[in-house]
């Protein structure tokens, strides 16, 4: 929600006589009505883990989302940069996991891919807008003359380190934020206002202890140390944000993850009990939680977005999404996803035609005449190949 006009001079943050305890009992009990799951009060200061935020980006761990961070960081200094007067930031957690925590929800058979848990069923952007645009409505309402302003993963908002402030969670070494009732399946959205609301107390404690499995798990080794991720050794990061070629070294590592990974969450033991989800958004659509590899590799521009229209899988574009499926059927071949992964050595963008080429690469090895298939076929691509990048891959897949 866009501020609103100025205020009025009798200084709205006086919530006009309301008393600001009953206020957030009633925002609170309001939130929950709607669909949130939990909601903490934070005072609406200046980050204070910036200089970390610099440091992480000075060593090049941001990969590549590093420009849109360098862009962001002046404006996420200061909260009033999104609402002028800003007083308090509400932060609201939405949990999403359908599936119990502790469960390996994203375990499939070969010849399908994983999907991260947020993402199997509707985008949650526009779901948590609409919700955090009626709380703000609310609390107009209740306090006339205030001003909000609503932000859903889309401003230059320190969410993370406001919602630990809030109390929503302390910061694991996988640099979730973990409740320790609930997880760390959740989804942060943003209410900010210029109303004066009495602040919740931080988790101070460090309740991940001695435990590094989130650390030891990760396939692609993205942990620098407890809470440093290297963004471009990240499995999210690389399947969602990064749409060119996957450096070779990293590509075993994504195993069949096709959209984001939940690996880190998914080891933690706080997400055993994690109390899960059952709003309708977050149901799998069809194949929404481990799609068909083949399937995928034949969706053209049209078909994709068709089929993944108001999900959060068109952020991976067509070019990495079929990247990744490629990349998945490499890892894990699956003789009856030949055909779509061969066809896919014609594929129009280039990037698929090399994912395409390094998995059929692996093919080669296996038996029952696949490998054999999968040598004629990158043999017969390379004699037409005319992408200097892309015949390098099939020339390696070859030797």
């Amino acid at each position: 929600m866009e501020p609103h006009a100025d205020p009025p001079a009798n200084d709205a943050a006086t919530a006009a006589g309301v008393a600001a305890d009953g206020l957030v009992a009633a925002l609170r009990q309001e939130a929950i009505r709607l669909g949130f799951s939990r909601l903490g009060v934070a005072r609406a200061e200046p980050p204070s883990r910036q200089d970390a935020v610099r440091r992480w980006l000075d060593q090049g761990f941001a990969g590549v989302m590093e420009s849109w961070f360098e862009r962001q960081m002046p404006l996420r200094d200061d909260p009033a940069t999104l609402l002028p007067g800003v007083r308090s930031v509400i932060m609201l957690a939405t949990d999403h996991a359908t599936k119990p925590g502790g469960q390996d929800a994203g375990a499939c058979e070969a010849g399908r891919g994983r999907v991260a848990r947020y993402a199997w069923g509707d985008d949650y952007h526009e779901l948590l807008r609409g919700r955090v645009n009626r709380l703000a409505a609310w609390l107009e309402a209740r306090a006339p003359g205030c001003r909000t302003r609503g932000v859903v993963d889309s401003a230059p908002l320190a969410e993370r380190e406001f919602a630990w402030r809030a109390g929503l969670g302390w910061f694991g070494k996988n640099t979730m934020l973990i409740d320790p009732r609930s997880g760390s399946f959740f989804l942060l959205t943003a209410l900010l206002t210029d109303l004066e609301l009495p602040a919740d107390a931080p988790v101070e404690v460090d309740h991940c202890g001695t435990c590094t499995a989130c650390l030891d798990a990760c396939p692609t080794s993205a942990f620098v140390e407890p809470r440093v991720l290297d963004a471009s050794r990240c499995i999210s990061a690389l399947t969602i944000e990064e749409h060119g070629p996957l450096a070779a070294d990293l590509r075993p590592g994504l195993a069949d993850w096709v959209f984001g990974c939940d690996v880190c969450q998914e080891v933690c033991p706080w997400n055993r009990h994690a109390p899960g989800s059952t709003d309708p958004a977050f149901q799998p659509r069809d194949e929404g939680a481990t799609p068909s590899l083949a399937a995928l590799l034949e969706l053209d521009d049209e078909a994709f977005r068709r089929r993944f229209a108001g999900s959060p899988v068109l952020r991976a574009k067509r070019r990495g999404l079929l990247r990744s499926a490629a990349i998945a059927l490499g890892n894990r071949p699956h003789a009856p996803s030949f055909d779509a992964l061969a066809a896919a050595l014609a594929d129009e963008e280039p990037v698929v035609r090399g994912a395409a080429a390094w998995a059929l690469g692996r093919w080669r090895q296996l038996a029952d005449g696949v490998g054999e298939r999968a040598h004629a076929a990158l043999a017969a691509r390379l004699a037409a190949e005319t992408d200097a990048d892309v015949r390098a891959e099939i020339e390696r897949a070859l030797a």
